[in-house]
């Protein structure tokens, strides 16, 4: 199951077709779907949580708490609408073009891609390019 919850005054308008892409993907990885819950928010609710649980005083785009069995993805994924809005004009694309790259990074997170060196980061890039083609 996959739950969109809102922390600030902003709603996805397509939230039906987001959730088929997003299990769609899902299943392309060859994994499963238990409850994924996203929460849109703002900077301050997102440097809370991210101060909080993983102790980073600093301002991101997503968290992925992860809390899979297995192939069975279970998670919590906070995103900050007004760090995507930001990063929508530093990488010069619009809005919701970076917002569905940030949803799918969550799931490829899930899925077992990492970001944490600079080949790893091209290869969750170049995923996050297939996939987005599935919606865009």
């Amino acid at each position: 199951m996959i739950i969109f919850n809102y922390k600030i005054d902003f709603k996805l308008k397509n939230e039906k077709e987001i959730s088929n892409w997003i299990s769609k993907v899902i299943k392309l990885e060859k994994k499963e779907i238990g409850e994924i819950n996203y929460i849109f928010s703002d900077d301050e609710y997102m440097l809370n949580k991210n101060i909080k649980y993983l102790k980073h005083d600093t301002l991101t785009d997503i968290i992925t708490f992860d809390y899979s069995n297995g192939n069975n993805l279970t998670s919590d994924i906070i995103i900050s609408v007004e760090r995507v809005k930001e990063n929508a004009g530093i990488f010069k694309t619009n809005f919701f073009e970076e917002l569905n790259r940030v949803i799918i990074h969550g799931i490829l997170h899930l899925c077992g891609y990492d970001d944490k060196t600079e080949k790893l980061k091209i290869k969750m890039r170049q995923k996050e390019d297939v996939y987005l083609k599935l919606i865009n």
